[in-house]
């Protein structure tokens, strides 16, 4: 499904910061209106027929851009995909126009069942036509782009035969999706497998990206004492986030661009600040950009 597009959304996704929309916040949201840029919510957190949960949807909805984030599609499994899920995924899209929708470049179910974890894939050929086919019908069943979101790893696969931002390249551009770049991700990637970030950053797709994601990350050691970060959600966004983010937005501009606060969530003033700081970075970057690509005035 190459370069396919939303259907317009009630309320179109703006160039700003937004924050993942949490129960505790759902009164100070109705009644104070806050400025921000857009929220985003987990599909599967709202698959139920209503309740609560809904009704403060319904009406956040019809005042802020939402982004749909979804973390039980299972991409990247070894089985086709659950027909059943994605028909209560296509009902929630259809009742909420959200202006974005992503999943995980991950695989979380078994024959088994759904495990509890995103777990990573091989980058191999087998495993890109297998994730492709998925991203097609995903997109076919919902009759929008799908972005899809880099991984956090912690170990790689010896049979892999593609770089990571190439594998990402290779299915953006075999099916038109769109790529939600994890920029906390991309950190702890990068150091728990001793890579460099900035060339990560450098080789990923970026001409792709239509969302960021910003987090907090917890640190660790392995059992031979080096570095180990976890993609724990349960923190602020530290300074070598905020530098990386910095060098993605100085390459493609402001992005609608989401703090992902999900664990020991902190009260509203923190989460707002947080979103206010990653609008800061991007007027600055921006504002710097412009001013150094502006042309030089005649004396």
């Amino acid at each position: 499904m190459p370069d396919a597009t939303f259907e317009p959304s009630r309320n179109p996704m703006p160039k700003r910061a937004g924050v993942g929309l949490k129960a505790e916040h759902y009164r100070t949201i109705m009644e104070t209106s806050p400025d921000m840029g857009f929220f985003e919510v987990h599909a599967e957190n709202y698959m139920g027929a209503g309740g609560p949960p809904h009704r403060y949807l319904s009406a956040i909805s019809e005042r802020y851009p939402l982004s749909l984030h979804g973390v039980g599609l299972s991409i990247g499994a070894d089985r086709p995909l659950d027909e059943d899920h994605l028909a209560r995924l296509r009902q929630l899209i259809d009742r909420y126009s959200p202006a974005l929708f992503s999943e995980h470049l991950a695989w979380s179910s078994h024959d088994v069942g759904f495990l509890n974890d995103l777990l990573p894939l091989p980058y191999t050929d087998e495993t890109l036509a297998r994730v492709v086919e998925h991203i097609d019908q995903v997109q076919d069943a919902l009759g929008r782009q799908m972005l899809l979101e880099n991984p956090s790893t912690y170990l790689a696969f010896t049979e892999s035969t593609w770089l990571e931002t190439e594998f990402i390249a290779e299915i953006a551009r075999r099916t038109g999706c769109g790529l939600l770049l994890d920029v906390n991700n991309v950190h702890v990637a990068c150091t728990n497998q001793i890579w460099d970030p900035i060339a990560y950053l450098d080789a990923y797709p970026l001409s792709h990206v239509r969302e960021i994601h910003l987090a907090g990350f917890a640190p660790d050691t392995d059992e031979e004492g080096r570095p180990l970060l976890i993609d724990a959600h349960d923190r602020p966004v530290e300074a070598i986030v905020w530098d990386l983010f910095a060098h993605v937005i100085e390459r493609i501009g402001a992005v609608p661009t989401l703090i992902e606060w999900d664990a020991n969530v902190p009260g509203w003033p923190t989460l707002k600040a947080e979103a206010e700081r990653a609008e800061r970075v991007m007027a600055d970057v921006v504002g710097i950009r412009g001013r150094a690509h502006a042309p030089a005035h005649a004396h």
